[in-house]
């Protein structure tokens, strides 16, 4: 049987089990458009193509955080269209997101010509594949219908590899009306419900032993867990090996949460933008670090401080190869599947002595008098900004959806409980991210309680997308750092430019006849009072809010960013 190409496709997302497709209609995209109006899979009209790309990448978040792997998708028009899915895309992809672009492109015959949009890469126009060449797994302009089955393989096997990410497909508007073997799809190796793969932990046995020699000898161990904690779906294997051997966990910012921040064992976020516990419990007297599924960049090393791992064993577990000494000489490194890894080093470690746990318990009571004066100073300047996030955790202690782009605050104040799911603003940290993303995780997982966490210089750079949350009915909590300035750059100005402040300050919209406009609730926040009447009697879970949180410009955090 005989169909169109643009059917074709639309066929193959649904192969691919994709459910939602965000984006934006345009002449060179209509063959499918037309087509996905009689499919199952829904689609998301948004405000801008930007918010397309990071809404797949919300979805996509989820979707892995919670252990199902769906495909994501997002579809723009040509040109203009495709250029605006960029910041997304290169979000997605520093994150190994697989998301699945479909773009249009004018018709081959005018290659070359000036057609209106063109980005063929012929004749002086844009080449929209070598735009999309580095953040991208695998990317093709169709120009022909004989080898579209070769194409759609190559595309599904990114989409699904052990490291995925984002997957372009650009197609030209008349190949989209040409007519194909609907029998395509047949021989293609689709792998729809892939299990997350494994190394078997038997590949390991001798790096196995060294882990466990390395554990037993230590007297003060602590774990180091990074987000491949949560993608191999071993948060309680983590939690198992800490519990089991007293071994503290300190997480990173992409992982907190990965075990409970409420529980004795934990050390909190290591980040240099955190109250800097886990940091000095470690430098103190942590004799090995072992390190799980993280790679320690910039904001969890301290910008590589030396003494965080001077004079201790080192110890890492990696499913990526390319993480294994990529930045630090481990005594012990383990290429494989966190959760077989830990599996069977719990077997080997069974009836081991648990550790001592003083040094952990003195720490926490011995913080040094200007320590304690330099925290509680702290405390005072963002006294909101803390009881935000001691209510957060209160009112939603399980499978709230949490997109933050602020990440400063929280990384101190917000104890995230193992149960619900934190997304920080990772990946290339774009601005404009959290209200996009929230949306698009909201069409994975409807029933959560969802919040979109920015400073107000992002969230101009996104607010139009409450309008799509308006649009689809989806409950929003929108939560906005209301101090009229770009807090990083401001910080950076005051301290390491003598307060030569320039662009970065500006005036704000009436955030209350911004969300009138919008037809949703707004919430003004200047005291702690008006705090805890948001969270015990505001609808937080039905409706979209607008919750405008008051900061003063010049409070700034300790933290001193990189030079």
């Amino acid at each position: 049987m005989k169909i169109t190409v643009s059917e074709l496709i639309v066929r193959y997302l649904e192969r691919l089990g994709v459910e939602v497709i965000f984006g934006m209609p345009g002449a060179h995209v209509l063959p499918i458009y037309d087509q996905l109006r009689d499919s199952k899979v829904k689609t998301v009209l948004v405000k801008h193509e930007q918010g397309a790309a990071f809404m797949a990448g919300g979805y996509a978040r989820v979707s892995h955080q919670q252990g199902e792997d769906k495909i994501a998708a997002c579809i723009a028009t040509a040109g203009p269209g495709a250029t605006n899915l960029v910041t997304g895309i290169a979000n997605a992809y520093a994150e190994r997101l697989p998301v699945l672009i479909i773009t249009g492109e004018t018709s081959t015959y005018i290659f070359g010509k000036g057609g209106l949009q063109e980005s063929s890469g012929e004749g002086g126009a844009i080449d929209q594949g070598v735009l999309f060449s580095s953040i991208t797994r695998y990317h093709k302009l169709i120009e022909r219908t004989d080898y579209l089955g070769q194409v759609l393989n190559q595309a599904t096997r990114a989409l699904f590899s052990r490291e995925p990410g984002p997957v372009l497909l650009s197609i030209p508007y008349n190949v989209q009306k040409e007519m194909v073997d609907a029998d395509v799809l047949d021989h293609l190796h689709l792998q729809v419900s892939t299990p997350r793969q494994a190394v078997p932990a038997a590949a390991h046995d001798g790096s196995l032993s060294e882990l466990a020699e390395l554990i037993q000898a230590a007297k003060y161990p602590v774990i180091i867990a990074g987000y491949g904690c949560i993608k191999a779906g071993a948060r309680e294997l983590v939690a198992a090996l800490s519990q089991t051997l007293n071994i503290p966990v300190a997480s990173s910012l992409k992982a907190k949460g990965v075990v409970s921040e409420g529980s004795t064992l934990s050390l909190g976020c290591l980040g240099v933008t955190s109250n800097g516990q886990a940091y000095r419990y470690i430098v103190e007297h942590a004799d090995l670090v072992v390190f799980l599924g993280a790679g320690f960049n910039e904001r969890t090393s301290y910008l590589w401080d030396k003494k965080l791992l001077a004079g201790k064993k080192v110890a890492q577990v990696d499913r990526d190869a390319g993480q294994l000494g990529k930045v630090f000489k481990a005594d012990v490194a383990i290429h494989g599947d966190i959760r077989e890894v830990l599996t069977a080093l719990l077997t080997t470690l069974e009836g081991s002595e648990r550790g001592s746990l003083d040094k952990l318990d003195d720490h926490r009571e011995s913080e040094s008098q200007p320590l304690a004066e330099a925290a509680a100073a702290q405390r005072a300047k963002f006294r909101l900004m803390e009881a935000f996030y001691s209510g957060l955790a209160r009112r939603f202690p399980h499978d709230a959806l949490i997109f933050d782009d602020n990440i400063v605050f929280a990384q101190s104040f917000f104890d995230v409980s193992d149960a619900n799911h934190y997304f920080p603003n990772s990946g290339i940290s774009s601005l404009g991210h959290a209200i996009p993303a929230a949306i698009g995780a909201h069409f994975f997982a409807p029933g959560a309680p969802t919040f979109a966490i920015l400073g107000d210089g992002g969230f101009q750079m996104c607010c139009m997308e409450i309008m799509t949350a308006v649009n689809y009915n989806i409950p929003l909590n929108v939560v906005v750092i209301n101090n009229a300035t770009m807090g990083l750059i401001r910080k950076n100005q005051f301290q390491l430019y003598g307060e030569r402040y320039i662009d970065c300050d500006f005036v704000n919209p009436d955030f209350a006849l911004l969300a009138q406009s919008f037809g949703i609730q707004h919430h003004r926040i200047e005291t702690e009072a008006e705090l805890d009447a948001l969270f015990a009697n505001a609808d937080l879970t039905g409706v979209i809010n607008l919750i405008e949180i008051l900061l003063d410009k010049n409070a700034f955090p300790a933290y001193l960013s990189a030079r």
